[in-house]
């Protein structure tokens, strides 16, 4: 194999292996946006062999279909990380881009023909599609590393893409035919760079595909399916994690503890379906009304614990309350009308620092209060008075 033969399926050989290992991760998870990185890898190999390895087409139309090529991987990566974040695909910008971009290199492939135009309107067309990923991911929040690695490989991948011909044409002083240009300083940078600029965003998708994976299966074992809520042991952990970052901020933290009134009966009287609705119904409603820091979980079989951040005890009450009278509208289409579900809460407000059992001591002794006063209502937890005789 001569070295310009190595040289020519450099590219072919990346994209292929890329699509292979992102199909088989696509079988392994199904995602959607996992297809589209393996599409793009495919799109790369197969256009590089059309520009690098394929026979010589009359009026060089191999060019037609390779470049075409290069366009469906820029936009396939776009989808690729785009579709991640679940944000909307700009499909149809990105094809008026694409058939703009090819239509302008037609004309200079076949009505007047330049090398250097031809290399300007595809390399426009895949750095104006590169920009679209950073406009989409621009005002996203970026909480890993891997998040912020993906920006940057898109903005590099655009600069590079709009500026990189500019640059090294200028330098080189143009290329008048294609003899020339496989051996141009052009050329190499590109076989080179698109080399590294595959392999840095294959490796950087793929460690988001993991990092998805891993957050999935831990959403799994800390979660609670029939509730959509956390577990305990997931609630306990982030929890902790919570009432951790309220001491450190000097911020008080609430405590719902929530129970299903009477719930064995209903199981007994209506059957494990309708109870079953009841719990899918509770943690629905607890979604909806509760803010955005809450941590709610389901720590039995029909008691459920709301932690608030940075809440104090009226707030704390509002909220309860919202909870509690809004379980029955929450079931309605759920459940047989004539059953009107209710819920008892008790409710704890630690000060900054406050350990996560003390708090739960707390509201669950206020539960209790509240399940001997009737049920069906909310009672805050208030600290039993200390006798002066007992403590003189």
């Amino acid at each position: 194999m001569t070295g310009q033969l190595f040289i020519s399926l450099l590219n072919p050989g990346i994209g292929l292996a890329f699509a292979a290992a992102f199909f088989l991760m696509w079988l392994q998870r199904r995602e959607r946006y996992i297809a589209y990185a393996a599409g793009a890898y495919l799109a790369t190999a197969i256009a590089f062999l059309f520009q690098d390895v394929a026979p010589v087409m009359p009026m060089e139309l191999q060019r037609l279909p390779a470049n075409i090529g290069f366009l469906a991987t820029g936009a396939l990566f776009a989808a690729a990380i785009i579709g991640r974040y679940g944000l909307p695909i700009p499909w149809r910008a990105m094809a008026v881009v694409a058939a703009l971009s090819t239509a302008v290199f037609t004309w200079f492939l076949l009505g007047q023909p330049s090398i250097p135009a031809r290399i300007y309107a595809i390399s426009v067309g895949a750095g104006v599609i590169a920009l679209m990923v950073v406009r989409a991911l621009w005002p996203i929040e970026r909480p890993y590393l891997i998040d912020r690695v993906l920006f940057w490989v898109a903005a590099l991948s655009a600069a590079n893409l709009l500026f990189r011909p500019i640059v090294i044409l200028s330098v080189s002083g143009g290329v008048d035919n294609y003899v020339g240009f496989q051996q141009s300083l052009y050329w190499t940078t590109v076989q080179f760079s698109q080399a590294m600029v595959s392999i840095v965003s294959a490796i950087s998708l793929m460690v988001a595909v993991a990092i998805d994976m891993v957050a999935e299966l831990r959403a799994e074992a800390d979660g609670d399916p029939l509730s959509g809520l956390l577990n305990r042991r997931g609630f306990e952990a982030k929890a902790g994690a919570a009432l951790r970052r309220c001491a450190d901020a000097g911020q008080p933290a609430a405590l719902l503890i929530a129970d299903l009134d009477r719930f064995k009966s209903v199981n007994d009287t209506h059957g494990h379906a309708v109870g079953d609705a009841i719990i899918a119904a509770f943690g629905a409603h607890v979604r909806a009304v509760g803010p955005a820091e809450m941590v709610a979980g389901r720590i039995g079989g029909e008691e459920f614990a709301l932690l608030l951040p940075g809440f104090a005890i009226d707030g704390a009450r509002q909220l309860a309350e919202r909870v509690r009278t809004g379980l029955h509208t929450a079931c309605a289409d759920r459940i047989p009308a004539s059953l009107r579900p209710t819920t008892s809460i008790g409710l704890a407000v630690g000060a900054p620092g406050t350990a996560l059992s003390a708090l739960l001591r707390d509201a669950d002794q206020a539960l209790y209060e509240a399940k001997r006063a009737g049920r069906d209502r909310v009672h805050a937890f208030r600290p039993a008075p200390i006798r002066l005789g007992a403590t003189a």
